[in-house]
């Protein structure tokens, strides 16, 4: 075998391991636009190229057919390829997005680095004390009562740290969802600034236009918007649309 088949084939079986990772993603963790919303087509983008590098590329230049220490090498290669490849997922499972939250007039994308796990360990609720390890959840805020408090959380937020960082408020959406319709947007405002996609997503619903509302999402890469029910304020879908 020569050493530009053997870097084919483990060209393909590198591309087939990270097509395989970008289906998981797409699956479970990021499923779109929240891919692209959440920036990972970048996280995939390092990790493709460090995949090529250590993998096909070395292949290519060490091999050589007949070599004694061939066994060897290719195994060194392939464990370096592993631990690559599992850097690269332990980084993207840290970046997946794990909670929608409605925060008074729209819904911000929080990703699990974003959350302390001393922050964590302070919420009363169960539920939210471990985080999704499927798809991200909706859920929403409810603010403290006292002013005291709100007052830190003012604070922490001309901080950069918002409501929507700290477990301890989180409730169910149900909980908010009245809230969120009466802060929702006709869709209309959509429409104006892509049409194609709004009547797209309408005719495969077979919905009317009245039928939906949305809020806007703030997210670290790019924002969206979040399209409701009118009736009932039940997430339908996110669309990749600038909402501001």
């Amino acid at each position: 075998m020569s050493r530009w088949k053997a870097a084919g084939i483990h060209l393909l079986l590198s591309i087939a391991i990270v097509g395989t990772i970008v289906l998981f993603m797409l699956l479970v963790w990021y499923p779109w636009p929240l891919f692209r919303i959440a920036g990972a087509s970048r996280l995939i983008s390092i990790l493709a190229i460090v995949d090529v590098t250590i993998g096909p590329l070395i292949t290519l230049i060490i091999f050589k057919a007949g070599k004694k220490s061939l066994t060897f090498d290719l195994t060194v290669i392939a464990l370096l390829q592993v631990v690559a490849i599992g850097y690269g997922m332990h980084t993207v499972y840290l970046a997946r997005p794990v909670y929608i939250v409605f925060t008074l007039d729209r819904f911000d994308l929080v990703m699990a680095k974003d959350l302390d796990p001393k922050d964590l360990a302070a919420t009363t609720r169960s539920e939210f004390r471990r985080l999704p390890l499927g798809r991200p959840r909706f859920i929403g805020v409810q603010a403290p009562t006292d002013v005291a408090t709100r007052n830190q959380l003012l604070d922490s937020a001309l901080q950069g740290k918002d409501i929507q960082l700290y477990p301890q408020y989180y409730v169910d959406y149900s909980t908010v969802t009245s809230l969120a319709l009466a802060r929702s947007k006709p869709l209309k405002v959509l429409r104006d600034r892509n049409s194609t996609m709004i009547d797209a997503f309408l005719s495969s619903q077979k919905l009317q236009e009245s039928q939906v509302k949305f809020l806007p999402l703030r997210a670290p890469k790019f924002d969206g918007a979040v399209l409701l029910d009118a009736n009932t304020g039940a997430p339908l879908k996110i669309l990749l649309i600038d909402p501001w």
